[in-house]
Parts: C-alpha cells; sequence; structure tokens
C-alpha cells in the first residue's frame, strides 16, 4: 500500500486537533458562537472548540481604551471654539456579550454623546468661563456617557477636555487686550518709581537748600563775631568804633583784590577803583545807620505823645 495514503488520514486529523485548540490573550475575551449562535464567552488563557461546529466570532480588548474626539461649538457671547475631549473606558468583564452584540460601533457611538453633551453645555457659558469650568464641562460629558453606555456593558473611567481653541481672530484679540492689560500695569509701576525718584529728589534738594542755608546763617554769625572782635580788639589800642569799621573795609578791599588777582586765567575786568570808596560807602552807610536810628527815635516819641492822649481822654 502506497504511504501516502495512510499518512492522509493522520494529517487530517492532526489538521483537526490543531483547528479546534486556539488561545486567548492577556486583557482580552473571545466570543465563541456555534452554528452562528452564541455559545461562551472565554477568557485568558488555551481553549479548545469543535472543528467546523465552534467558530470565534470576535474579541473584545478590556484594557482601558481612549477616544480623543475634537468638537466645535459657539459659547454664550458667540465665539467659536474647539474643544478637544478625551474619553477613557473600557469593557466590563462580566458583559462582553452586550458589548459586543449590542453596539456595532462604540467609538462612533461615544462620540455622539460627546457632540450631544458638549453642544448643550458650552452654549451656555461665556468663552472665559469655558476655560475656568473646563472641569464641570468634562464631568458633565462623563456623567451622560456614563448613563448611556453602561446598558451596553461599557465603564466610562474618565472624561477630560485637554484642550480648548477659540477663533484665531479672538485669541489674537485676547492676546492684545493681556498685552494692552500689562503695559498698563507697567506704566502705573513706572509712573509710581517716578513719583517716588521725583519725591526723594525734592525732599534732598529741600534738605540741600535747608543745609546752605544754614552754612550761609553760621557763616554770617562768624563773620559778625569776627568784626566784633575785631573791633573790640582795636578800640584797646585807642582807636575808636568809626576808624575801626573803616580800617576793616579797607583791609576787607584789598583781600579780595588780592583774592581775585591770584587767578591768572580769570577773565575779571576790573574797573577803576581806590580805598577812598571803601571810606565812601563807610561813611554812607554810617550816615543811613545814624539817620535811621533817629527815624526811630522819632516814632517812639510821636508813639509815647499818642499814648499820653488816650490815656488823658479816657481818664476824661
Amino acid at each position: 500500500m502506497d504511504p501516502t495514503v495512510l499518512l492522509l488520514p493522520f494529517l487530517f486529523v492532526l489538521f483537526i486537533i490543531f483547528s479546534g485548540i486556539f488561545t486567548v490573550k492577556q486583557q482580552t475575551a473571545a466570543v465563541l458562537e456555534r452554528l452562528g449562535k452564541f455559545h461562551s464567552v472565554r477568557q485568558p488563557g488555551l481553549h479548545f472548540k469543535i472543528p467546523f461546529l465552534d467558530r470565534v466570532a470576535g474579541r473584545i480588548n478590556l484594557k482601558i481604551q481612549q477616544l480623543d474626539v475634537l468638537v466645535e461649538t459657539k459659547t454664550k457671547d458667540d465665539v467659536f471654539v474647539k474643544l478637544k475631549v478625551s474619553v477613557q473606558f473600557r469593557v466590563k468583564s462580566n458583559s462582553v456579550y452586550d458589548a459586543f452584540y449590542e453596539l456595532e460601533n462604540p467609538y462612533e457611538q461615544i462620540t455622539s454623546y460627546v457632540f450631544d453633551t458638549v453642544r448643550a453645555e458650552v452654549p451656555k457659558l461665556k468663552l472665559d468661563d469655558v476655560f475656568l469650568r473646563k472641569d464641570d464641562i468634562a464631568v458633565a460629558i462623563r456623567r451622560e456617557i456614563s448613563d448611556a453606555m453602561s446598558e451596553y456593558g461599557y465603564v466610562i473611567v474618565k472624561a477630560l477636555v485637554t484642550d480648548i481653541d477659540p477663533d484665531h481672530a479672538v485669541k489674537n484679540a485676547m492676546n492684545r487686550i493681556n498685552a494692552a492689560e500689562r503695559e498698563k500695569v507697567a506704566a502705573e509701576y513706572e509712573g509710581e518709581a517716578e513719583r517716588i525718584r521725583i519725591v526723594a529728589k525734592a525732599r534732598a534738594e529741600a534738605e540741600s537748600k535747608r543745609l546752605q542755608g544754614q552754612g550761609i546763617a553760621d557763616q554770617r554769625r562768624e563773620i559778625a563775631k569776627g568784626l566784633e572782635e575785631s573791633v573790640d580788639i582795636l578800640n584797646k589800642v585807642g582807636i575808636n568804633s568809626q576808624e575801626a569799621s573803616a580800617l576793616i573795609v579797607v583791609t576787607q578791599h584789598y583781600d579780595t583784590l588780592q583774592a581775585m588777582g591770584e587767578n591768572a586765567n580769570s577773565n575779571l575786568i576790573m574797573l577803576p577803583n581806590a580805598p577812598s570808596s571803601a571810606s565812601d560807602m563807610l561813611g554812607d552807610m554810617t550816615a543811613s545807620f545814624v539817620a535811621s536810628q533817629q527815624i526811630g527815635e522819632k516814632m517812639k516819641e510821636q508813639s509815647k505823645k499818642l499814648e499820653l492822649k488816650e490815656a488823658i481822654k479816657a481818664k476824661k
């Protein structure tokens, strides 16, 4: 007998055995059908099926999956904005039948619920509120999808609003507003700094003037003391006050001329002068002092006469 003929039944038996063996990966469930009808759900591991009668109809991923949905809608203040929503979901291990047979395309189903929820929630809010309350929008999306998908064996783990992208023109306007606000704050700080500098400068100048005035007053006080001491010394040697004053004025006159002549690069033009001019000046000053003293005495006498008349009238 031909050996090939004997080998064929053996190969056929091997084919039948191996065709009845299949494996299921970890975090995966396999749906087994027998003669086109659901038979069982097989968990991860090695499994057997009846060849030609049983078949693996499909496999369900039990891992957490993520679906990113980009939704464009309008806010309450009529600004078009795009929201990127990330939905994380998984299939319950005890609901593989529902997840496999109830929904044809779960991704499209979830996407539809995301669109419906976002376009129901965002138009209630202004653009600024959309940024502030994005977590509330995510909670509303998760609640809506969970209620709808739980009966199909899906668990919504989390829903996240991962990006909010307003219209390009609106973004530019927001950037300009932000820049203007920052420039305003910077101008306020610069103005405050300038005010502080001006106040500090004014205080420094006031203090400088005060000290300068005090210095001049001290200088004049010391000069007066020096002149007084000089006159006293000259009086002690038999020179009267008038002669002593004339001598001091003449001495200061020549000291001043000497000080001005020490600077060779000076542009000062000296007009004709003589020591007698100092004496004339001293005489004029003395005459004015005497005249003012006489006027003061006359005014005192007139004041006394008026007071005497008023006292007499008062007695009458």
